[in-house]
């Protein structure tokens, strides 16, 4: 195993000719996709890798400096993929990782031959005709209840972002790998992406992006789906699903899975 891999756990799994690759969100891990896993095994070779700043990798490799721009984490996922020499996949990417995906496929549109964007946002800030669902009061409190007590912040953040009761089991899920980040890398990734703009960077992304949204989601409201439709480079496709929260994949399985499989296996039809 090449250093990069190790460094971010990546994982190969399943066989066949096309590769997918599941890239997590804030506050996760690999294991959000474990709904998902099973039902691609039998068809697909199925990548699955860590952000550095999870709680599973090394935090002694969690520089600060080169993850205060997405920028640093696209150049980690291209790196991935030259190491596992990887010349084409489907890019499956959740919340910041579908615009991490964006961001490489600029640069390497030919390692992509689909983006699945999964609860992504462009920018998370209010702006001028752009409605990204917070102000920037809303996230100084966030980042100040972060840096207060991160523990208690977990407890409180959880629930909101999942969209279910403090006991069910995907809350809880989230609340483990949320506390498993150091707090000082937590509060440092939030910043970066809830404090990213990649409007503009939109007209260049060319590989055709499917974009999947929660009907109601605290962190991406379901215009922001309709934004990226409208605004990114290439040939694109919306579906707004049934399902409550900002991690479907974990909360709403059932409903999500099937979902993402079909817009794995159709292409969008031009």
């Amino acid at each position: 195993m090449g250093i990069v891999e190790e460094a971010h756990n990546v994982r190969v799994l399943g066989s066949g000719e096309q590769v997918i690759v599941l890239a997590h969100g804030f506050g996760t891990d690999q294991s959000v996709w474990k709904h998902l896993v099973p039902h691609l095994l039998g068809s697909y070779r199925v990548v699955l890798y860590d952000n550095m700043g999870a709680g599973t990798t090394n935090p002694d490799y969690f520089d600060f400096q080169r993850y205060a721009t997405l920028e640093g984490y696209a150049y980690d996922l291209l790196a991935i993929l030259e190491e596992l020499q990887i010349q084409s996949c489907i890019f499956v990417g959740h919340s910041v990782s579908a615009v991490i995906g964006s961001i490489a496929s600029i640069s390497r549109p030919d390692l992509f031959s689909k983006l699945i964007m999964i609860s992504a946002s462009p920018r998370y800030l209010n702006d001028v005709d752009y409605y990204g669902g917070f102000e920037q009061e809303d996230l100084d409190q966030l980042f100040e209840a972060m840096q207060g007590n991160y523990k208690a912040w977990c407890c409180g953040f959880a629930p909101m972002a999942v969209g279910g009761d403090m006991d069910s089991v995907a809350v809880q899920e989230f609340s483990r790998t949320l506390f498993n980040m150091r707090p000082d890398i937590a509060l440092s990734v939030a910043q970066t992406i809830f404090q990213s703009d990649v409007r503009h960077i939109l007209c260049h992304v060319t590989v055709p992006c499917h974009i999947i949204q929660s009907m109601k989601d605290l962190a991406v409201p379901v215009v922001v789906a309709e934004y990226l439709h409208q605004n990114l480079g290439g040939d694109s496709i919306v579906e707004v699903m049934s399902s409550d929260g900002h991690l479907p994949q974990l909360s709403s399985p059932d409903i999500v899975a099937p979902v993402i499989l079909r817009h794995i296996r159709r292409d969008i039809a031009v």
